[in-house]
């Protein structure tokens, strides 16, 4: 630990619910939040200093240059922000590693060089690169937008040559990635923090459910097989080193029935399926990054207690979840964002925590139940 407490500014690029929960994990460090967000409803600005102006404004990204760091809450940030804080201020993690996580083929190629597996993919950029994609990859497959996709947005499944023109062409003829389907027995995920030092940390080996392309359900500890997690590590050590990682990076795997891990995505920030860690006692995933971009001490973090995560998505009908039998459920904590209601906008999460597995597994139960 250090010897003085930490202090300094942390800027964020982004104003969204993950800024807003780095904020709040930073605020109890002694650090102070700057974000740069345009939307004037940014969740974040509750809890920390709010610039309210596109992420390239000059005045904007002046003030970002006079903390101490900035990191980011996602990777989609304009690369004309990167390259005016560039030599001004540590931006951690930093443009080279944003540029292969924010393009899904520069990512499965460089997660490939650094020695992890993925499933089968081909990129589509030209027309001429349908010609034989499908079966390159297996015979049927997910075509993915190679920028901005996310929660299920910008992809299609295709199991024709036919099917795959057609979603192509749906997708505005964009670069995309074609994915080959694998037969995975479930998905993980796991995080890795690593500080300008080379200090290295990792999060656990959380098990996650979807739907409709949404992250529903993370559970902690995953019902993996033996050795999963020591693996899983193994793949983010030699990511997180080989792309000189300094900050956070989530990786989402496939995990096969042989015990095979694919690296489905990568993110280089804080995830959706770590958010458990909140209420799980210990340190969250959100004081892991702080402390790694900010050069404080690291250690591995993770629930003490089985814990797990129910999403709550802005529904099509406008129906909300069973508040009153949230609260009433024992080992329950809720999280919102303070965002209007949408047809598939994550709105907030509760976090569960339970004394063994098999409580955890029943109160969840009960708990999806008042979640629509």
């Amino acid at each position: 630990m250090t010897s003085t407490l930490p202090q300094g500014t942390l800027g964020i690029l982004g104003g969204g619910q993950l800024a807003q929960m780095l904020a709040l994990a930073a605020l109890p460090l002694g650090v102070k939040v700057v974000v740069l967000e345009p939307d004037p409803q940014a969740p974040a600005r509750l809890c920390a200093e709010h610039l309210q102006a596109p992420y390239t404004d000059p005045a904007g990204l002046d003030r970002l240059a006079g903390c101490d760091v900035v990191t980011l809450e996602f990777e989609n940030v304009p690369v004309e922000a990167l390259a005016a804080l560039e030599g001004r201020v540590p931006v951690r993690p930093g443009g080279a590693l944003l540029a292969r996580s924010k393009h899904r083929a520069r990512e499965k190629e460089a997660l490939q060089t650094a020695g992890a597996a993925t499933a089968p993919f081909v990129s589509i950029e030209h027309e001429a690169d349908l010609t034989g994609a499908l079966s390159a990859v297996g015979g049927r497959g997910l075509l993915k937008t190679s920028e901005l996709g996310y929660d299920g947005k910008g992809q299609a499944r295709v199991n024709s040559d036919a099917e795959l023109r057609a979603a192509w062409d749906a997708l505005g003829r964009a670069p995309c990635v074609l994915e080959g389907l694998v037969p995975f027995e479930r998905e993980v995920s796991l995080a890795v923090a690593r500080n300008a030092a080379g200090e290295l940390a990792f999060g656990p080996l959380i098990e996650n459910t979807h739907r409709q392309g949404i992250l529903r359900t993370s559970v902690f500890p995953a019902a993996a097989p033996a050795g999963t997690e020591a693996r899983a590590r193994e793949v983010a050590r030699a990511v997180a080193e080989g792309w000189g990682l300094e900050g956070l990076l989530t990786l989402e795997f496939f995990q096969l029935p042989d015990g095979t891990l694919l690296v489905n995505e990568v993110a280089p920030r804080v995830h959706n399926s770590g958010h458990l860690t909140q209420d799980g006692g210990g340190i969250s995933q959100f004081e892991a990054q702080v402390r790694a971009v900010l050069g404080l001490p690291l250690r591995d973090w993770a629930p003490l207690h089985p814990a797990a995560m129910v999403n709550i998505i802005g529904t099509a009908d406008g129906r909300e979840p069973d508040w009153a039998g949230i609260d009433a459920l024992p080992g329950t904590r809720l999280h919102l964002y303070h965002k209007a209601p949408r047809p598939g906008r994550k709105l907030g999460h509760v976090n569960l925590v339970a004394p063994d597995l098999e409580t955890l597994r029943a109160r969840l139960d009960g708990l999806e139940a008042l979640i629509p």
